[in-house]
């Protein structure tokens, strides 16, 4: 093995943590169903903990809401189509059993958080030969057992080594800044070289999948807000603000698909390599100070760097350069042009964004409390 294989076989912090919060919700979990005697050594409560135990508390509290409202709509369900419709011979037992997932199953695909419904009406109905229990037993050991493990996943989560959404969000927004920077360099060298289509793929889908991640940890951050777990600021301008940039650096990748015009980039290289160089830092170091809840760097480099595209791009059109070119190649270059300064106008909504956490901690601070983990 590599090198690097082994380095990303390397579980990180928050990864470990994840793993002892996992162990302590099973271990605990068994114990005490051992102490209240659940049927099958209380098989589904330490599943049910090992499932609810998730990365952050507020992937925690989404699958404790979704499992117990599951459970309990689809035990509830199960066992009254059992107790009313006799069931002692196979054919009959099939026909309870199509009665009692059919209609939860079209409720868990109207409605997520009824995923479990019909999986729990299947241990309802089959799983009481094994826990020696009629149906109406056998779907309160469910409810039971899954209450048990749910709220003991979900007090490990929130004793044991916590990690809260509204941190996790923050790395994970800066972890996609750090890609941004990386991607604007590479995509302004299109303006003066072919770049080739699997490596534009490769720089959006890497981009996509950062902003898909930062949207999932944004709504348990969101949910922790909700139940007064965390007083942080809400998540969703910040991820709006990323989702914008995302778009910039599409226009951007759209526009350099192809080499400018000779013409063009004698005027243009200049102002556009600084113009990227500068936001790729800016992006950078605001990637930086969210991850440490510090104010945002400067924006001067940037708007500089604006300046003298702009006045570039001026200079050329009372030179009329575009005159004989392509009315393609002229809406690339005014596309160009657009992108940058709406990347400019989201710089600054990431300004506010990163001063708005930097502020949270600060108040944190002034507060006495501890800092956020």
């Amino acid at each position: 093995m590599s090198l690097i294989s082994r380095l990303r076989l390397r579980p990180s912090a928050a990864q470990l943590r994840l793993g002892v919060r996992v162990t302590v919700a099973a271990v605990v979990t068994f114990v005490l169903a051992r102490l209240l005697d659940i049927p099958l050594a209380g098989l589904w409560a330490v599943l049910t903990a090992v499932v609810v135990t998730q990365t952050s508390i507020g992937g925690s509290l989404k699958v404790t809401i979704e499992y117990l409202s599951g459970t309990l709509g689809g035990a509830i369900y199960a066992g009254a189509i059992a107790a009313l419709v006799p069931h002692d011979t196979e054919a009959t037992l099939l026909l309870v059993l199509a009665l009692a997932i059919g209609p939860l199953a079209l409720l868990a695909a109207m409605n997520p958080h009824f995923r479990i419904g019909p999986f729990t009406a299947a241990i309802v109905l089959l799983g009481s030969a094994a826990t020696h229990t009629g149906p109406l037993g056998s779907a309160f050991y469910r409810v039971l057992e899954v209450a048990l493990g749910a709220a003991t996943g979900l007090a490990v989560s929130l004793l044991v080594l916590p990690a809260r959404a509204h941190v996790l969000v923050t790395e994970a927004a800066g972890r996609m800044l750090e890609l941004l920077a990386q991607a604007l360099p590479e995509l302004f060298a299109g303006f003066s070289r072919p770049l080739e289509i699997n490596e534009l793929r490769r720089i959006q889908d890497r981009i996509g999948a950062a902003l898909a991640q930062v949207d999932a940890i944004a709504a348990e951050a969101r949910r922790e807000r909700m139940t007064y777990l965390a007083s942080e600021p809400d998540p969703a301008p910040l991820w709006r603000t990323l989702l914008r940039l995302r778009h910039d650096l599409i226009i951007v990748g759209r526009a350099a698909a192809m080499p400018l015009p000779p013409r063009f980039l004698e005027r243009l290289a200049a102002p556009l390599a600084s113009f990227a160089q500068a936001a790729a830092e800016y992006l950078r170091l605001s990637g930086a100070a969210l991850k440490a809840r510090r104010d945002p760097p400067s924006l001067a480099a940037v708007e500089k760097g604006l300046e003298a595209h702009a006045a570039a791009i001026e200079a050329a059109r009372r030179e009329r350069l575009s005159q004989d070119l392509p009315a393609e190649t002229v809406e690339r270059i005014f596309a160009l042009g657009f992108a940058l300064d709406q990347m400019c106008r989201n710089f600054e909504d990431l300004a506010r964004c990163v001063a708005e956490f930097a502020q949270s901690a600060n108040a944190r601070l002034l507060k006495g409390d501890a800092a956020p983990k």
